[in-house]
């Protein structure tokens, strides 16, 4: 089987992916998933886009019962080191988020700094991709449980946009998709990146929620390692979804 553009970046990036600045608030990020979970030890909770584990880590240290999807099996081997380091057990899934099929149901689900939902390789139709993912995710909720969702904030992207990027080709304002070549400079140096996000709006995302049994219950704006319980600003770079199974 091929892999997508995505995987491909991540198998290639894994061993460098925790030098990212974005990865040193894990910390304070999980603090503020366990707030909003409030969920007794022991408690089933399923990281989807898990990545390096980083999350799914700190939440095993506190006595979670965790397991970690990921379509890179090179950011699950740094998992597996990492939670091997940090004397924790996490059950890690190599798969697809769209094609995942829960084996069990669980108390909590997350979704961080768009490990999953959002990133769309190069031949996926976007909002197929990322409802197959929500639907999953509703499959293995148990009723009552809950869901937190940060993904990229459309207002604050359509801000920055030009004409010419309209222009170009590289971003699509009837379908709100960006699909460009960009070059990101990584901790193992510069490289050429192809990007395919699909960008949407508060009400789109309470609807497809609501397609799949999800009750939203907030959306917040926010940057990881800095979410708060507020409204969205327009130059937030990411926003935040709580939902809960109906």
């Amino acid at each position: 089987m091929n892999k997508n553009n995505w995987e491909s970046f991540f198998d290639a990036h894994a061993p460098q992916y925790m030098n990212n600045g974005f990865t040193e608030n894990t910390v304070s990020e999980v603090d503020f998933v366990t707030e909003e979970l409030k969920l007794p030890e022991g408690s089933y909770i399923l990281d989807v886009g898990c990545g390096t584990g980083r999350h799914s880590i700190e939440l095993a240290k506190r006595g979670y019962k965790v397991t970690g999807v990921d379509i890179s099996s090179g950011m699950l081997l740094e998992a597996k080191k990492m939670a091997t380091e940090a004397n924790v057990n996490v059950e890690w899934v190599h798969c697809d988020a769209v094609k995942y099929t829960p084996t069990k149901t669980f108390d909590a689900v997350i979704c961080l700094c768009e490990g999953a939902f959002g990133l769309v390789g190069r031949d996926e139709e976007p909002v197929e991709h990322d409802l197959a993912i929500l639907k999953n995710i509703s499959d293995g909720l148990k009723p009552k449980g809950r869901f937190i969702l940060s993904t990229l904030n459309a207002y604050s992207k359509i801000r920055n946009l030009t004409q010419e990027n309209v222009d170009s080709g590289r971003f699509n304002p009837v379908t709100m998709v960006e699909h460009y070549i960009d070059e990101w400079d990584l901790p193992e140096g510069k490289k050429q990146v192809e990007v395919k996000e699909r960008r949407y709006l508060p009400f789109e995302l309470k609807q497809m929620f609501t397609q799949v049994g999800l009750k939203v219950e907030n959306i917040w704006g926010g940057t990881a390692g800095n979410w708060k319980r507020q409204n969205i600003s327009l130059d937030d770079i990411e926003v935040m979804v709580i939902a809960t199974k109906e």
